[in-house]
């Protein structure tokens, strides 16, 4: 049975990168590891670590990505949690026989090689929850 494992990051959507890096990096202090163009996403993404997790800012580069809609319609602030399992495949048909919504139907590959996908807010009580695979 695949398992939840970790929280891996908080994604908070913003307008600006640089003022809100104003904010998480200069006012709390949070270093930032590294800022990453991602054009499969349409976005830009700061990562900034912190106690085995990360707080990861992502800006839409394109008027008409989803980010970019999301951005438009409910504004600025937290975007999804990203849980880490076990087991990708096997969560997703889990949560499928339980009747939950994917987003995804194949798990997507990131730059970096993780696997992921998205459970639709429809079924999470209103929050976008990611699911990584890290190995």
């Amino acid at each position: 049975m695949a398992k939840i494992t970790a929280v891996n990051h908080v994604a908070v959507v913003v307008e600006d990168m640089e003022k809100s890096l104003l904010f998480w990096r200069d006012a709390l202090g949070i270093q930032l590891h590294e800022l990453r163009d991602v054009p499969a996403e349409q976005s830009q993404v700061a990562f900034l670590p912190i106690a085995g997790a990360e707080v990861e800012l992502v800006m839409p580069t394109t008027t008409d990505s989803g980010i970019a809609k999301y951005l438009a319609k409910r504004g600025q602030g937290m975007h999804h949690l990203c849980l880490e399992v076990d087991d990708i495949e096997g969560m997703m048909a889990q949560l499928k026989a339980k009747n939950i919504r994917l987003i995804n139907e194949e798990p997507r590959i990131s730059v970096d090689g993780k696997k992921y996908v998205f459970i639709h807010p429809e079924s999470t009580g209103g929050v976008l929850v990611e699911l990584y695979q890290i190995k």
